[in-house]
C-alpha cells in the first residue's frame, strides 16, 4: 500500500503482521510530518522469506532509501532485510504479550558483525523515533529536509521552555 502517492516512496515500512500497525503507525505519522513519501507492507521473515528477500533486493531500484522493519517475538525481519540490501535498515521491535517486547528487542539488536541494523526502542518512543531517524538519514543528502529537521529541533526547544515556564508558574504560591 502506498501511503503518499504524490511521489515515489523514499521509505519502506515492513511489518511482520498486520496487527503490528496499531503499535507502529506513529512511524508513518513522523514521515508524514516531513512530507516523506513511504509505503507499507506486511511481510514475514519466517512465513514469506522469499518475498522479503525480493523486496529488499529491489528496494534501491524502486527508489527507496531507507527501510524500517517492525516485528515482534523472534523479530528477524530487520536482519533478513539487511542481509539482502545495502540500504540503511531500522529495526523496530514490536511489544509482545508474552515478554512485553524484550524478545523483540533482543532479536532485533543482536545482529552479527557485518550486518548492521539500527534498533529503536520497544514501545512508546520507538515507532516515532524510527520515522524521525529515517528523516535524519534522508536529510544527510537533502538540504530541504535538513532545514525542516533543524526547524523541528528548534520547535522542540521552544516547546520545552514553554512547558517549563508554565510548570514553574503553577508552583508559585498565591
Amino acid at each position: 500500500m502506498s501511503e503518499n502517492n504524490a511521489s515515489t516512496p523514499r521509505v519502506g515500512i515492513l511489518m511482520g503482521s498486520d496487527s503490528d500497525w496499531s503499535k507502529i503507525h506513529a512511524c508513518a505519522a513522523a514521515l508524514q510530518e516531513f512530507q516523506v513519501p513511504y509505503e507499507v507492507h506486511v511481510m514475514s521473515a519466517h512465513r514469506t522469506p522469499d518475498r522479503v528477500a525480493e523486496y529488499a533486493r529491489s528496494a534501491h531500484q524502486r527508489g527507496l532509501q531507507v527501510i524500517i522493519a517492525a516485528a515482534g517475538g523472534a523479530a528477524h525481519l530487520a536482519g533478513v532485510v539487511a542481509a539482502h540490501t545495502t540500504l540503511p535498515v531500522i529495526g523496530l521491535p514490536v511489544p509482545t504479550p508474552d515478554l512485553g517486547g524484550l524478545d523483540s528487542l533482543l532479536s532485533t539488536v543482536q545482529m552479527p558483525g557485518d550486518v548492521p541494523v539500527a534498533c529503536m526502542a520497544v514501545g512508546m518512543g520507538g515507532p516515532r523515533n524510527a520515522g524521525l531517524f529515517a528523516v535524519q538519514i534522508l536529510a544527510v543528502a537533502d538540504s530541504g529536509l535538513q532545514e525542516q529537521f533543524v526547524q523541528f529541533k528548534s520547535k522542540l526547544v521552544e516547546k520545552i521552555i514553554a512547558k517549563d515556564t508554565q510548570f514553574r508558574q503553577g508552583l508559585r504560591p498565591e
